[in-house]
């Protein structure tokens, strides 16, 4: 095991010697764009019309519509480690929910379960994060201002990173690459804002089936929505300043989420509604969207090399994601997408998951206990209080109940043509168990050649990645 983490970590430190060389003296800008904790189907562009959302449909004027991105992991700190690097967390030692912490040294009390304080995975600290393969070859690359990436980035990452970054401390024409995160879609924000007045009416809303239809339930949602719907004219400054600035015309923005909803059965779920995102891309006008909708199994280990194949910069080969645009483009599409679970905060959780666009299949190691962990931070949420207590009084609706199951199955199939919200295990129908055999044996094989380690315990782990 031993050995395997020593190759690994090999190949990833030779990444610091490759020499990353400009295809192209056009560098085009890029934006990125990001709501946080927001599932694909909140949106009107994925079949919802709750809401309208102005500032994003501008960026459809010359842009497409990405049915199948998804987050390797359905929480942020992982998810962005998986960004920065182009490489899935559980291959890193980057899986662990707040294994490293940007700004804290001791872990809060909410935490006393864990045995170990922070910790930064060596072998994540090796790969150079893609935007700093990007400041060396001229971009200004800037980040305001999540710095959530589970271990300790290095200080080459940003030429900025805080809430003042901007491209607009470049120097003259030098090409950006900027983000922007918005944390008012948080999942902190159902229970900040449930008392401010709501730009939804909560008997217009469609619940969908995992929740009961109930007022509390329409409230928690219309207070979602309504954060979207100020996301969205947050953003709209960014774009009004891209605009003033005669940018916007020739760039590429990203509008994405980091992992699915700030609801339970939604964030730290492996299930579509943690893990399915927005993602919309505006192309510079001079380079019209080949499509106004993509169907591609996309994750988010694609970003770092599609961003460094739109700025014409050489790959690495030690990243595991494929670029999807640019000069690199990979023409093979992805047939399987993979995704997975460790810790969140103090409770561990661990899962695996691989999907094809029609089936999915999970695989659950820590069977003792539900899906619906009793994770402290979420437990301030009204909604999480109130399904407890449906559930506690038997009054969810058979469906609705298998979330806390316990002990719930070591194994799930779904039809996700047929069964979008994953509420119909098959893993029994002996009609599907060719199917059920092809992603096992798929995801045996993904565990292997990315050194997923799942079996190892995390104080295990740590001895192995912190060396």
């Amino acid at each position: 095991m031993k050995r395997i983490f020593l190759k690994l970590f090999i190949l990833i430190f030779s990444l610091t010697s490759i020499g990353c060389s400009v295809e192209s003296n056009t560098k085009p800008n890029i934006i990125w764009i990001v709501a946080e904790d927001q599932s694909q189907y909140f949106f009107p562009y994925y079949g919802d019309n709750t809401i309208e959302l102005p500032n994003i449909n501008k960026l459809l004027e010359n842009g497409t519509v990405y049915e199948g991105m998804s987050s390797p992991y359905p929480v942020c700190a992982p998810a962005r480690s998986s960004i920065i690097t182009g490489m899935y967390p559980n291959s890193i030692g980057t899986g662990h929910q707040r294994a490293y912490h940007y700004n804290r040294e001791v872990r809060p009390e909410s935490e006393y379960l864990l045995e170990f304080q922070y910790y930064s995975s060596k072998l994540a600290e090796q790969i150079k994060p893609f935007t700093q393969i990007l400041r060396e070859n001229g971009y200004y690359t800037t980040n305001n201002s999540k710095q959530d990436y589970n271990f300790k980035l290095t200080d080459e990452a940003w030429d900025e990173s805080s809430r003042e970054a901007s491209w607009e401390n470049r120097n003259n024409n030098q090409p950006f690459f900027s983000v922007f995160n918005f944390g008012v879609t948080h999942e902190s924000q159902i229970w900040i804002r449930d008392k401010q007045e709501l730009k939804v009416n909560p008997d217009s809303i469609i619940v969908p089936p995992v929740f009961p239809n109930d007022s509390i339930v329409r409230h928690s949602l219309a207070v979602n929505y309504s954060n979207i719907i100020e996301m969205d004219k947050q953003m709209g400054k960014i774009i009004d300043k891209l605009i003033e600035q005669d940018l916007y015309d020739d760039s590429y923005i990203f509008f994405y989420s980091d992992h699915g909803g700030p609801f339970p059965r939604h964030k730290r779920a492996i299930y579509e509604t943690g893990l399915k995102v927005p993602l919309i891309i505006k192309f510079p006008y001079s380079k019209k969207a080949k499509e106004d909708r993509n169907y591609d199994l996309l994750s988010f280990i694609d970003f770092a090399p599609t961003i460094l194949s739109i700025a014409g910069v050489e790959i690495p080969e030690t990243f595991q994601g494929n670029a999807f645009l640019g000069s690199k483009e990979l023409k093979n599409k992805r047939k399987y997408s993979f995704s997975a679970s460790d810790r969140f905060d103090e409770i561990t959780e661990r899962k695996r998951a691989v999907k094809t666009k029609k089936y999915k299949y999970v695989r659950n190691y820590d069977t003792y206990q539900p899906h619906a962990i009793d994770n402290y931070y979420r437990t301030q949420m009204n909604l999480m209080r109130h399904l407890t207590n449906l559930n506690k009084l038997n009054l969810l609706s058979p469906e609705q109940k298998l979330w806390f199951k316990s002990p719930k199955s070591n194994e799930e199939f779904y039809d996700l043509e047929n069964d979008p919200f994953e509420l119909n295990n098959l893993i029994t129908d002996k009609a599907f168990s060719s199917k059920i055999e092809e992603l096992r044996a798929q995801l045996d094989n993904w565990m292997i050649q990315i050194n997923d380690n799942v079996d190892l315990s995390e104080k295990e782990l740590i001895e192995i990645i912190t060396r």
